[in-house]
Formats: structure tokens, C-alpha cells, sequence
């Protein structure tokens, strides 16, 4: 049996693939990009998510598949790449699954389906309204519902798993991560939020910037400092696994991702130590980034436990942070 992995070339795939063919699968990629991964059992398609081709040439003798590709930005100029690859993309890999009968599809949706910035009650779980709040979300639930829609016209078997915010615990210390850097670092910050036009954020930045590196710790108007949940890869990974070899998961939507939500004003003291830079705060315009999402019903259904706590990735940043500076 093979195993396909899209998206195989990004954090969170590549990962996976490598577990799979740890555990001794035969596993084949789908990606825009080539892996890097190197193993007897694997295979990989590098091609565009929206090529029907190489999308049926992919399926293959495949009876399973993990469709983790997606396209990710929240720049208003990238919103025709985000429906090709998360809308029309997921619509040809549904359309090659079915023709070959797969027998599980599990599908990576998104935290942002919700209403992450506004929640109407914490913590978020499957009964929360979703009500994205960023084209990124909207292409992940439109996805949902295409899913469910084979589920029910040709009965493709499918799991649904709204990923929460995901990253290596190297790169929580690294300003140049494409989202340690903004959410932590005071330039990076600067810098994104000038991508994406938020002026009035820029300006309440540039106040607080001495040209200096430094940390930052982000509130909203009212002072209140931001909560989010982050979640470790290894996590992720081991996660999907249990969702694919359960036997409750056909038909269910649920979360994955950490138990526990990070507060900012506890961690970035702790960065701050960790690393010797100084510490800004700065109050931003808005309601400001506050939620907490429940993996309550994915660990009842699975048994599965993350293992990789915020302050175990921290451990690890810190780490790697000592041995970038001595290098």
C-alpha cells in the first residue's frame, strides 16, 4: 500500500513523510517542491497542486492520503494563489482519489476556519461558528466542505483536522523564521506588518524601535498581552498518525494541536533571558490576538497525548540559539 503526503516538501509533511517511512511505509510526496528526502520507499511527484496529471500520476496505487498541501499567506495580493492551491487544488486531489478508491483521506484544515481573532467563547471547539477571518481561512473550510461533499456523493472516506499553529522548536529563537520572526522579533515584526499595509501598527512599532535587535512583547489597546496555541511538529506528526491508524476518525472533524495556549507576557521574558536582547512592549491597535483552542475531542477519539509542551520547545530554542552565537 502506498501512502501519499501532498504538500511533502513543507514542515509539517516532510516530517511526516519521514515518520512513515521510519514505521516502514511505502510513501510518495506531491509538491511543488522537491523534499530532499532520500529512502528506498519513497517516491515523489514535483508538480503544481492544480496538474490534474501529475495529480492522477500521484494517486497511483495509493490507498491513503494525508492532503497537507496548501498554499499559506494573508497578503492581499496572494489571494488568486490561495484559491488555486487550497480550492482548486484540493478539488483535483479529491477528483484523482475517488477515481482510484482511496480508502482514507485525511485532510489538514486550519485554527483559522474560526474566528481566531474574535472567538465568541473559549476555548474553541468543533461547535465554535466558522467565521474566517482571513482568505486563508475561508480557502480551508471552503476545502472542508468539498471533502465532505465527496464524502457524501462518491463515499470517500475523510477526516477532517483543523491544525493549530505549528512550528520546529529551532525556529521559535530565529528572527529570520518566516513566524517566529514577526511574532517575536521587533524588526521582523516591522517589516511584516509593513507588507501587509498596517500602518497604524507600523507607526506603534517604530516608536518602540531603536534600530537595536530586540524582542517584543505584543498587547492589545487595552494592554492585555497576546495568547495563541503553538504547537510542536513532532506533535503534529505523531497526531496525523493516530487519526490514520484509529478506527474513530472516519467522518469526524476535529482539532489538533496543543493542550495548552502560550501567553505572551510569560514567554517573552523567558526568550528574553534565553537570548541577552532587550524586551519592548508595545500596546497594538485592536481586539489583539487572544484564544485557546480544545484538542479535548481528537485525544478522547484517538488517546493521542502531545509530548512537546511550549517550555520543552523553548528548552530546545534555547539550545540552538547558544549554538548559532558560538558558531
Amino acid at each position: 500500500m502506498t501512502i501519499l503526503v501532498t504538500g511533502s516538501a513543507g514542515r509539517i509533511g516532510k516530517s511526516l513523510a519521514s515518520a512513515l517511512l521510519d514505521a516502514g511505509e511505502q510513501v510518495r510526496g506531491f509538491d511543488l517542491r522537491a523534499s530532499g528526502l532520500h529512502h528506498a520507499r519513497w517516491q515523489e511527484v514535483v508538480a503544481n497542486s492544480d496538474d490534474p496529471e501529475a495529480a492522477r500520476s500521484a494517486m497511483r496505487d495509493v490507498r491513503t492520503v494525508f492532503h497537507l498541501g496548501a498554499f499559506m499567506s494573508w497578503l492581499p495580493q496572494d489571494r488568486a494563489k490561495l484559491f488555486a492551491a487550497n480550492v482548486e487544488g484540493t478539488r483535483i486531489i479529491l477528483d484523482a482519489a475517488v477515481e482510484v478508491g482511496v480508502e482514507h483521506l485525511l485532510f489538514a484544515s486550519s485554527g483559522e476556519v474560526y474566528p481566531e481573532g474574535a472567538p465568541e467563547f473559549l476555548p474553541v471547539d468543533e461547535s465554535h461558528p466558522t467565521k474566517p477571518r482571513s482568505a486563508y481561512g475561508l480557502t480551508k473550510l471552503i476545502g472542508e466542505e468539498m471533502v465532505r461533499w465527496a464524502g457524501r456523493s462518491s463515499g470517500l472516506p475523510f477526516t477532517i483536522l483543523r491544525f493549530s499553529h505549528t512550528q520546529d522548536a529551532t525556529e521559535l529563537l530565529d528572527p529570520e523564521s518566516f513566524f517566529s520572526g514577526p511574532r517575536f522579533f521587533l524588526q521582523a515584526r516591522i517589516r511584516q506588518q509593513e507588507a501587509m499595509g498596517n500602518t497604524a501598527n507600523v507607526t506603534a512599532l517604530r516608536a518602540i524601535d531603536d534600530g537595536k535587535p530586540s524582542l517584543v512583547l505584543a498587547r492589545n489597546e487595552r494592554g492585555r498581552p497576546f495568547r495563541m496555541m503553538i504547537t510542536d511538529t513532532r506533535d503534529m506528526v505523531s497526531g496525523l498518525i493516530a487519526a490514520w491508524r484509529s478506527g474513530n476518525t472516519i467522518g469526524e472533524t476535529m482539532n489538533l494541536g496543543a493542550t495548552d495556549p502560550v501567553c505572551f507576557a510569560e514567554a517573552l521574558p523567558e526568550m528574553a533571558r534565553v537570548t541577552g536582547l532587550p524586551m519592548r512592549m508595545v500596546d497594538l491597535p485592536g481586539p489583539g490576538v487572544f484564544y485557546e483552542t480544545s484538542n479535548t475531542r481528537f485525544r478522547t477519539l484517538t488517546g493521542w497525548q502531545p509530548q512537546f509542551p511550549f517550555h520543552r520547545m523553548l528548552e530546545e530554542a534555547a539550545i540552538a540559539w547558544q549554538a548559532k552565537q558560538t558558531s
